[in-house]
């Protein structure tokens, strides 16, 4: 879809509560990085998600150290090293509440966001959907950044619609009506990371608008990677 101004991720102000807790504006981002063998990838400190693209990687952190393929993912907020075998691309969500991140990587998408810090989450997971596959009108219970992995995909806000294509990401707040659907002639997946309530850990973010899509048969798939309490 097309971007929010920063201006509408935060209508009340820094003061602002998320689900009736006081909450901060920080800044999420989705980065793109490409980690060569030798030359390792070494990131600050911050609430982050690493995904795999591309390749096979190790990752090293003061918790020791987890080798990651393609299509899986990684969650922490210490300083990790990002050592590849060959040659890999990760994509990186970072919660930030200070500057942009300044280690490194492509910026795809940034936005502002109101994070209820001591009672939020980070998820990732990709949805998968059929050629032709659609997602009833709905809403999620916190913002995130998505990123198209494969197939053409239409998004739908507020009666503007937007054509994605791989590589490409996009934003959606939250509590704006969403409806969206895959290319007609393959099938489509999309790679995201929401910060939503603590107490979803393990629950679903999705609501639907309309009370007979809630039953309807739904053909998206989704395959959890990341449900995490931010540090």
């Amino acid at each position: 879809m097309a971007p929010t101004p920063p201006s509408a991720h935060n209508r009340h102000g820094a003061a602002a509560a998320v689900f009736g807790i006081p909450s901060a504006v920080m800044k999420l981002a989705l980065l793109e990085d490409r980690v060569e063998r030798g030359t390792p990838l070494a990131l600050g400190a911050a609430d982050r998600v690493l995904y795999v693209v591309t390749g096979d990687v190790e990752i090293q952190d003061r918790d020791g150290a987890r080798m990651l393929g393609e299509n899986q993912a990684w969650h922490g907020a210490a300083a990790p090293v990002v050592h590849a075998r060959s040659s890999a691309t990760l994509w990186r969500w970072e919660l930030r509440d200070g500057a942009s991140p300044n280690d490194g990587g492509v910026v795809k998408l940034e936005r502002e966001v109101d994070v209820a810090r001591a009672g939020s989450l980070m998820r990732c997971d990709r949805v998968d959907f059929p050629p032709g596959g659609v997602a009833y009108t709905h809403t999620h219970q916190g913002p995130g950044i998505r990123v198209l992995l494969h197939g053409t995909f239409r998004v739908e806000v507020e009666g503007r619609s937007t054509a994605v294509a791989p590589g490409e990401a996009w934003f959606e707040r939250g509590p704006d009506p969403v409806y969206a659907e895959a290319g007609p002639d393959a099938p489509a997946a999309f790679v995201r990371v929401m910060v939503l309530p603590a107490a979803l850990l393990g629950k679903s973010s999705i609501r639907y608008v309309k009370a007979e899509d809630q039953d309807r048969p739904k053909s998206q798939r989704y395959s959890v990677f990341v449900d995490a309490l931010l540090a």
